[in-house]
């Protein structure tokens, strides 16, 4: 059998974006329709905040903050979209209820996911975190939430996780990682770099996600690729 080619995925994404729950889900549905390729996708995960402005520790009706951002009718126009996609994904996503929060505290947790145990890790808990935010209206700022999802992804006990959110460990990476990401111009997520080589943006279906991953299997490593994919479907912008 061929040795499997490697493809890396960096995936920019900050946990209270619907638009980066719903291109996790994508991502993993084009993972599974190519798993008969002779390929081995790695996937790694990195902090963003859409929204600079919140800070740390407060906490916001989502609903009214949403509404007070972007007006009514833009916020029920977002919703709808987010919805009808979720919907489609079979997610149950309840994108405007619960609190609204800062999201360096769950960052912090995945960065940690990372260097426990890699991708099957992080990615335990980054699907429990955007599980419990947008599924269970979860407060993914309060450090007793994310140290319960910490255990129940068996990442660590209760204690370990209240010590490690109650330091500053991890904190100066994931504000570098954030810096470096804005710098190199991206001002939206989710933010997909394949291979080190393909920028994906926005809310990409699982057959873009397909067909990349088609074409890399096929490709020698010397090929020339491009440096952007398609257009942004949707995703979430500094600006909007």
């Amino acid at each position: 059998m061929p040795v499997p080619r490697v493809i890396k995925l960096l995936v920019i994404s900050d946990i209270i974006c619907p638009w980066c729950y719903i291109g996790q889900r994508e991502m993993e549905r084009a993972i599974e329709m190519c798993s008969d390729l002779p390929i081995q996708v790695e996937v790694e995960y990195r902090p963003y905040r859409i929204y600079p402005s919140l800070k740390d520790g407060q906490f916001l009706d989502r609903c009214e903050w949403f509404e007070s951002r972007f007006g009514k009718d833009k916020k029920e126009q977002m919703e709808r979209m987010i919805m009808q996609r979720a919907h489609e994904l079979g997610m149950n996503i309840k994108c405007m209820d619960g609190i609204i929060t800062q999201t360096t505290l769950a960052h912090r947790l995945l960065l940690k996911a990372w260097k426990i145990g890699g991708q099957t890790t992080q990615q335990a808990v980054l699907t429990a975190i955007f599980r419990g935010y947008f599924e269970d209206q979860a407060n993914i700022g309060d450090t007793n939430v994310l140290a319960d999802m910490a255990v129940a992804t068996n990442l660590m006990t209760k204690e370990e996780a209240v010590e490690f959110l109650e330091s500053a460990e991890c904190l100066d990476e994931v504000e570098r990682m954030m810096n470096e990401a804005r710098k190199k111009g991206v001002n939206g997520v989710p933010f997909v770099v394949i291979d080190g080589k393909w920028a994906v943006s926005g809310g990409q279906t699982s057959e873009v996600y397909s067909q990349i991953f088609k074409k890399l299997a096929n490709c020698e490593p010397t090929t020339p690729r491009p440096t952007h994919a398609a257009p942004a479907a949707a995703s979430v912008s500094l600006k909007a």
